[in-house]
């Protein structure tokens, strides 16, 4: 089963997400992707993060334990602090190449903590319990989270 590490960041009041427009579905999502072999999780999320985001990070720690199902697999979701870094999608990552395309749009923006309720983050149960922790504070130990992914789902409620 494939395996991420995606990214929670949060910073002036606002939280990292990916804009999508996925052949005419568009829906938001955390950001990350997919650990290489030989590559441990934390190695991947900063990696991810920075090709998605031209960002730097630190202090990640493991909050959701996602599993996704068979098509889009299990992700480990971090806590992360935003180090420095102009926001755009770096040139050099795949998202980029697949934008060129103009069906498969990936555009990583800053979203306003009290606008999240609004946006159609997917998936769902994610939204809902990064809501709850955003909300009631982040868990010492990670939770675990079965989530239904499904760009059709417009609404993300």
């Amino acid at each position: 089963m494939r395996q991420t590490a995606r990214a929670i960041i949060i910073n002036d009041n606002k939280i990292l997400l990916m804009y999508r427009n996925k052949y005419d579905h568009e829906y938001y999502s955390l950001i990350g992707g997919g650990i290489e072999l030989n590559e441990t999780p934390i190695e991947a999320l900063y990696r991810e993060v920075f090709e998605e985001t031209n960002l730097k990070i630190d202090q990640a720690r493991l909050v959701i334990d996602e599993n996704a199902g068979e098509i889009y697999g299990h992700h480990l979701i971090f806590l992360c602090r935003y180090v420095e870094g102009n926001l755009k999608l770096r040139e050099d990552s795949i998202e980029f190449d697949l934008n060129k395309a103009g069906k498969n749009i990936f555009r990583p923006v800053w979203v306003a903590i009290d606008q999240l309720n609004s946006v159609n983050l997917l998936p769902k149960e994610l939204k809902v319990a990064l809501i709850d922790m955003i909300e009631n504070g982040f868990p010492e130990q990670p939770i675990k989270l079965d989530a239904n992914f499904n760009i059709f789902d417009k609404k993300g409620e």
